[in-house]
């Protein structure tokens, strides 16, 4: 089987780098676009703006934070170790899986449907496994865990996000004086998004560049850059001033300029969390296929995630973004509940906050689930009627489809391949 891997090695690495990009492509389109659109759609950001802030935190987050993801969507869905006198299904199944879930990507954020990158990168894992190889090399407790997280995060991030808006009513928008209490309260939150982004790049990210610190230096070390975007906040905000004319029509004008500063703390927040943890879905089956063609057929050598697969994946999400974004964008920012700055804040810390712990314990949760949660918890603080129950219907059902689409693609372009080679 060597003389396999010798003979096609720049072939196979080629191709897999090919539905690396094309996959990173999809999340770009799909997930960022899910990432960005509360800050587009609460106008904190511009298109142009929310693309700039992805480009450097999405590389940032999937650089710094990643590495732990990318090793369960490699190693844990299926076990590799019963393929090890078959190497070449191990890798015509990986490229197949990347291959299956861009495409259903680009097909889903063209008609702005938000799907999980996630459901459609397991659904074609387990699809192509179950088929291809035997049911019994899937990780049913593996994915059984992965599928809770599907239930749970956005049940987590909607509650976390009804709290912190219902908190956003009481102390701010629901008083007599709503900029004051702004100017009051307001930097606290930026306390909250600093100290969350600061926390998980201390725990889980200088890891991988070579520096481990204790838990208790980190939670130091975050309350220090929380204190620090706060002290730079409550600055910014004291010279917020009271717009009369703009407050005529919209009571709380004022305040929501305080809340789109914030929300642009969030937004970088949301694109960090969201590298750290959905950029894997690219990355991970491209590392194993890269990982095994170098071995010459070696399965489970330990080998160092190169820096052009992160490039690769980091450069194609971007791309992505910038080309196909927009009408997952609009879905997500305008269509679901109308957002304001206030709202959209809550949702995107919320949505970063559960990423993140997911990303810390490795389950590669579905940033799209989590930040829909989100904006169902923002829209439930205000009432059910503030929500447009046709689109969530339409969400509902894609996300059903992703995953037999995943599988379905999947099992064919893997005996494509397999016809090809073999």
């Amino acid at each position: 089987m060597v003389d396999f891997f010798t003979e096609y090695h720049m072939i196979l690495i080629g191709l897999a780098g090919l539905f690396g990009l094309l996959m990173a492509f999809g999340i770009g389109a799909n997930d960022v676009a899910n990432a960005m659109g509360t800050s587009v759609g609460a106008k904190a950001l511009t298109v142009k703006q929310a693309i700039i802030i992805a480009m450097i935190f999405e590389f940032a987050g999937a650089f710094l934070a990643g590495g732990e993801v990318t090793s369960t969507i490699r190693k844990g869905i299926i076990d590799a170790s019963s393929m090890v006198d078959t190497p070449e299904l191990l890798v015509f199944g990986m490229m197949a899986s990347l291959l299956a879930a861009g495409i259903w990507l680009i097909i889903a954020s063209y008609f702005g449907w938000p799907v999980s990158t996630t459901h459609s990168i397991v659904g074609a894992i387990v699809g192509f496994a179950a088929v291809g190889i035997g049911m019994d090399v899937v990780q049913w407790s593996k994915v059984g865990s992965i599928v809770a997280s599907w239930v749970v995060s956005p049940l987590l991030s909607g509650t976390m996000a009804f709290m912190l808006f219902t908190s956003v009513q009481k102390l701010i928008l629901n008083t007599d004086d709503p900029l004051a209490n702004a100017k009051k309260y307001v930097p606290f939150y930026m306390f909250l998004a600093g100290f969350m982004i600061a926390l998980v790049t201390l725990m889980k990210g200088l890891k991988h560049v070579g520096i481990d610190l204790e838990f208790t230096e980190s939670l130091l070390i975050a309350m220090g850059f929380g204190v620090v975007v706060l002290i730079v906040g409550k600055f910014f905000i004291s010279r917020q001033k009271a717009v009369e004319s703009a407050d005529r029509e919209f009571h709380y004008a004022s305040v929501e300029k305080v809340f789109a500063i914030l929300m642009i703390v969030t937004a970088c927040g949301m694109a960090f969390a969201h590298g750290s943890n959905d950029v894997a879905n690219a990355i991970g089956p491209l590392a194993a296929v890269v990982s095994v063609v170098e071995n010459g057929g070696t399965i489970g050598a330990k080998s160092s995630l190169p820096v052009w697969i992160l490039l690769l994946g980091g450069g194609g999400i971007v791309v992505g973004l910038a080309l196909f974004g927009a009408p997952v964008m609009k879905t997500i920012g305008k269509r679901i509940t109308e957002l304001t700055p206030s709202r959209g804040f809550a949702a995107e810390l919320a949505a970063a906050t559960t990423v993140v712990i997911a990303s810390g314990t490795g389950i590669p949760v579905s940033t799209t689930h989590t930040l829909v949660g989100a904006v169902l918890g923002v829209g439930m603080a205000r009432g059910i009627a503030a929500l447009n129950l046709g689109v969530l219907k339409n969400i509902a059902v894609s996300w059903v489809v992703t995953l037999p689409a995943g599988a379905i693609l999947s099992m064919i372009f893997f005996f494509v391949l397999k016809a090809i080679f073999l």
